[in-house]
């Protein structure tokens, strides 16, 4: 016979395993740390100039970050540090190198969502995240997962829950109580209303008084923070079921929200959410404090059915939502929630494959006008960055031949720059920051 505690304890020593495999992925200091770039690779990929041009700059400004020469003497390697300081001082055409960020606007929040396991959600949210970080912007990853994929390819395992997503919404829910309970009591006119009590073992948790930052984690890339999730945060399920129990008002979909509004405006360009397999508590606080879905799947025929299914039981999930309230208590959107736009985009596409190319054009002619045009292709080298926690962003083009590689990223550039595209069109649709 075997119980819950049977199971705790082959996680427990499944988890000991899991860490160390994960931390052998890493540098020899078990951290993970992010290489250098080519100036090839600065110039043509990040940049997009010429190598020469690029060269012309540094020679005629020698007070520009050289870059560390390697023993062969042939090519300069960049940090991102450097790379961001280049792109802050070096003008091409009398352009800025600085990636567009309308003046006036918070951080554009980005769920990538979708219920189908192994639709390709973290690969797509690990490596937009990088790519933007390449192209100048700043970044907050938040883990929805309790599968901790993002979390862990991000380089962060020694998590615990008090600091995941689940932690933001137990504070939330204490904050919440407080401020309605507060009301209560400072209600001039009309019947008193009833306080709310919740339990000391929510309240003595101390949650309630953990600072907005003390949720935010660094990364090994200098400009991409992270609001890790662990897998000791998969009850948050069961737990907030429990919580709305205790406070039937409290508006536990908002709780992501409010708190990254919380966040300051100008810390981050991009918010950027990986969400779980499944459409519960978790994901739904992803989709209200989301100002745009993108919703990966593969190319086949039951990922084209899931999906169907995703966006139907989404559509009766936010309807349901929405008669919770006018307006969401202590937020700042209002109902039914609204998007600023909605994207499907095919993932571990072979473009040589019949049935994919087929269901391709099934999936631009249901969702006309909502597909990206650019597929995420399979290859080889994308198979590898999964296995090793990296994107193909981190891996070095010189571990395998440069013609797997630049077709590899090609790909990720691909979508990534059309990605781009519509945030930029949804960020001028976003009202201004007050």
């Amino acid at each position: 016979m075997l119980t819950h505690e049977d199971l705790a304890r082959l996680q427990a020593q499944s988890l000991k395993m899991q860490s160390w495999i994960r931390q052998q992925t890493f540098s020899p200091e078990m951290e993970k740390t992010l290489r250098r770039f080519s100036s090839w690779e600065v110039a043509e990929l990040i940049f997009k100039v010429n190598q020469s041009t690029l060269r012309g700059r540094l020679a005629a400004d020698p007070s520009l970050p050289q870059g560390h020469v390697e023993a062969d003497g042939r090519q300069r390697w960049y940090s991102l540090e450097e790379i961001n300081e280049l792109r802050r001082r070096i003008k091409i055409n009398r352009k800025s190198l600085m990636p567009p960020r309308p003046e006036g606007k918070r951080a554009l929040r980005v769920a990538i969502s979708n219920f189908k396991g192994g639709a390709g959600k973290s690969t797509v949210a690990l490596h937009f995240a990088h790519a933007a970080a390449l192209d100048g912007y700043r970044v907050l990853c938040v883990d929805f997962d309790p599968q901790a994929t993002l979390s862990h390819s991000m380089g962060l395992s020694d998590v615990t829950e008090d600091y995941t997503v689940w932690g933001i919404m137990a504070r939330d829910l204490v904050r919440e109580t407080e401020r309605m309970n507060a009301s209560a009591r400072g209600a001039e006119t009309g019947a008193a209303l009833p306080e709310r009590h919740l339990p000391d073992a929510i309240t003595g948790m101390g949650l309630q008084d953990l600072r907005i930052n003390d949720f935010i984690k660094p990364t090994s890339w200098p400009t991409i923070d992270l609001v890790p999730s662990c897998a000791n945060a998969a009850f948050v399920e069961f737990a907030s079921a429990q919580y709305r129990h205790l406070n039937p008002e409290w508006s536990f979909f908002a709780a992501v929200s409010r708190y990254l509004d919380q966040v300051s405006s100008d810390d981050y360009d991009m918010i950027i959410f990986d969400c779980p397999p499944a459409i519960g508590y978790q994901s739904m606080n992803a989709v209200f404090a989301a100002d745009m879905l993108y919703i990966p799947s593969g190319p086949g025929y039951w990922e084209y059915d899931s999906t169907t299914s995703f966006i139907g039981q989404l559509s009766e999930a936010l309807e349901d939502l929405s008669a919770f309230n006018g307006v969401v208590p202590a937020g700042t959107f209002t109902l039914p929630k609204a998007f600023l736009d909605v994207r499907f985009l095919l993932t571990r596409y072979e473009s040589g494959n019949d049935l994919h190319r087929a269901m391709r054009d099934a999936f631009m002619k249901v969702f006309e006008g909502r597909m990206a045009d650019h597929p995420i292709e399979m290859t080889r080298a994308v198979e590898q960055s999964g296995r090793f926690l990296s994107s193909i962003y981190e891996i070095d083009y010189r571990d395998m031949t440069r013609e797997t590689w630049r077709r590899a990223r090609a790909s990720f550039d691909q979508a990534y720059e059309e990605f781009k595209g519509y945030a930029a069109e949804a960020w001028d649709q976003m009202e201004d920051k007050t």
